[in-house]
């Protein structure tokens, strides 16, 4: 089996980090330059390199945006929650995690990726049921950040953060009722989980957050899109570890 993706970037990324292409498809007669770098690298490492007209390559992706190249990649490799913990052990880094709760939207998926990736984030965990899992669409809204960020798929998320705990991370889930997130320590070893675009966190995996933060609303609107949400809690989550550098 393999996937495909395309677009410039999401390709040019796969490229650069060593993911297994099979083959590479480019517009015929283009001039496009980014284009032309993924030829020459496709070239110098020996790839297959078909050639074809527009309407062919619009059904390949079902009329969407290819931008004139796709490719044929190994399906996706997901990684253990093990494998998480010593990316950030062999950085000499506490881990940093973002546990997705059920995000269903492949968008959304793709931004909290990219977000991770921007934050420095050890991985994100996903589940594997009732998940948005890694495809074309996460690839292209995550700007190839797939590629940097190992994403782990897991059976059972309650469990697995009962497993995160034993590694030393204290998880923390959001809630409108919470202590505003600025209030919250949010240094050390840390998970930071994100809830299903409708329902938010579910009960049970709410149970097992060590806290709850809350983002304050002034607006009309009374939530936030789930990957923005998570977003703001990634980036306080640097702000305050950055801090706690600067004070050493």
């Amino acid at each position: 089996m393999e996937d495909i993706i395309y677009g410039r970037n999401p390709v040019l990324e796969a490229l650069e980090s060593g993911h297994e292409i099979n083959r590479i498809i480019v517009l015929e007669n283009t001039k496009d330059k980014p284009i032309q770098k993924i030829i020459d690298i496709s070239k110098e490492r020996k790839y297959l390199i078909q050639y074809l007209d527009r309407k062919k390559m619009d059904r390949i992706t079902d009329g969407e945006n290819h931008q004139g190249v796709i490719a044929y990649v190994a399906p996706y490799h997901y990684h253990e929650v093990e494998d998480l913990i010593e990316i950030a052990k062999s950085k000499g880094e506490e881990p940093f995690l973002i546990i997705c709760d059920e995000i269903t939207d492949p968008h959304n998926l793709g931004s909290i990726i990219r977000t991770a990736n921007a934050v420095g984030a050890h991985g994100v965990i996903i589940p594997k049921r009732r998940s948005a899992l890694i495809n074309q669409t996460v690839v292209k809204t995550s700007c190839g950040a797939v590629e940097y960020v190992p994403v782990a798929k897991v059976t059972n998320i309650t469990q697995t953060i009962e497993e995160l705990k034993t590694y030393g991370l204290w998880i923390v889930g959001t809630d409108m009722d919470a202590q505003n997130y600025c209030d919250a320590k949010l240094t050390g070893s840390i998970g930071v989980v994100i809830g299903n675009e409708g329902k938010g966190i579910s009960r049970l995996v709410k149970e097992k957050c060590d806290f709850m933060v809350s983002l304050p609303m002034f607006g009309k609107v009374s939530s936030l899109n789930a990957a923005v949400a998570g977003a703001v809690v990634m980036y306080e989550v640097v702000r305050q570890r950055q801090s706690k550098i600067a004070q050493q």
